[in-house]
């Protein structure tokens, strides 16, 4: 049986996705990972599973997410020997559609909780087919995993499920990118790092205001693109601080532990713009560890409970005067900053994708045996 995996974005810098893929290509599955095409979409690098990208006309909005599903379903109409796996919500109409019309199983994956972003509960409406949407895929998946234990509690107990599994996004354990480029225009200074999307939310703006009105001296490296790339530079050049922000772009994620082992601190401050940002365990989090790279993390609860385990960074609320305190004794305190660091060196033993692939090696095992 083939196992396909939807996912609504591009696939070359889609970590989880690969990991999963290859994880159980390696234990003998047939996988192949359908994604989207977009106008601006870099060549595919070679991947041990296979991968499809289908071309779609419209780029965002209602009619992006229904010509994609449409294009999912014929895709996959008529086919007989497969499980579908849906990512998030909005791949998850074509899985209840073949549910429907061919009564084919499938399972989900929740990377986030996707009814509680601010682009839905914003939106009343939207939110509310939204949660029709959840509501029936809750129903009707033969399985479900999500990224971290708090969205387990919470899907559970909002859809009266008992069985949801915990697949944590972390990394693998000493790998390394093989042809890393040299470095771009890294500052010679101990730096922070903020690696992923460059979008609202994620305490960018915070971070360079607080740089700025601190008066703290240490250089900023942002990794990665988005929605508002241009307003932060902008608020750099405002501010003039030009030299000390460096604004890499993306790049290959095969590429982030080598600059996140250049670092001196990672950054990992999200706004608590709703529910899905509260219960989030991002990807981050454990690159900054498996790279041994103390962070400044929000004190949300993943992350509290996580560094009850393994104290790996410094916990802030929502305060600036904290966060200022938090990176200056990071930067400045090397009695403590190497605590922390010894702390990541046990934790990224313990939180890394050897462990987490086995129970998802499992979960397929367990179904095809069924």
């Amino acid at each position: 049986m083939k196992l396909i995996f939807s996912v609504i974005n591009d696939l070359t810098t889609d970590q989880r996705m690969i990991r999963i893929c290859s994880a159980l290509s390696e234990a003998g599955h047939q996988v192949e990972l359908v994604g989207r095409k977009k106008r601006d979409s870099q060549p595919l690098v070679t991947q041990n599973f296979e991968q499809t990208r289908l071309n779609c006309w419209f780029e965002k909005g209602k009619l992006f997410y229904l010509e994609y599903n449409l294009r999912l379903f014929f895709n996959l109409f008529g086919k007989q020997d497969y499980l579908l796996t849906s990512i998030d919500l909005d791949t998850a109409l074509t899985a209840l559609a073949l549910n429907f019309v061919q009564n084919k199983p499938f399972f989900f994956d929740a990377h986030e909780m996707f009814t509680e972003v601010p682009e839905v509960i914003d939106r009343k409406k939207v939110q509310k087919v939204w949660l029709k949407v959840e509501s029936s895929v809750f129903k009707r998946a033969r399985k479900i995993y999500t990224v971290g234990f708090a969205l387990k509690k919470f899907f559970e107990e909002r859809h009266h499920r008992t069985d949801v599994l915990v697949l944590r996004n972390a990394p693998i354990l000493n790998e390394v990118a093989e042809n890393f480029p040299p470095p771009l225009s890294w500052p010679s200074e101990p730096f922070i790092l903020y690696q992923g999307a460059l979008n609202k939310g994620r305490g960018l703006e915070r971070l360079i205001r607080i740089l700025h009105e601190y008066s703290l001296n240490y250089p900023l490296v942002l990794v990665g693109d988005g929605d508002i790339r241009s307003q932060l530079e902008s608020l750099v050049e405002a501010n003039g601080m030009r030299d000390q922000v460096t604004f890499v772009g993306q790049v290959s994620p095969w590429f982030l532990p080598e600059i996140s082992r250049k670092a001196r601190i990672g950054y990992n401050v999200s706004e608590n713009l709703g529910l899905s940002y509260y219960y989030s365990l991002n990807n981050k989090f454990f690159d900054y560890v498996e790279a041994e790279l103390p962070s400044i993390i929000n004190d949300f609860p993943e992350y509290v409970e996580h560094c009850n385990e393994f104290l790996v960074g410094i916990l802030v609320p929502n305060n600036d005067q904290e966060i200022a305190a938090a990176l200056k004794l990071l930067m400045e305190d090397d009695v403590e900053y190497q605590k922390i660091k010894n702390q990541c060196s046990l934790a990224r033993n313990v939180w890394n994708w050897e462990h987490e692939k086995q129970i998802l090696i499992d979960l397929y095992q367990e179904f095809m045996q069924e």
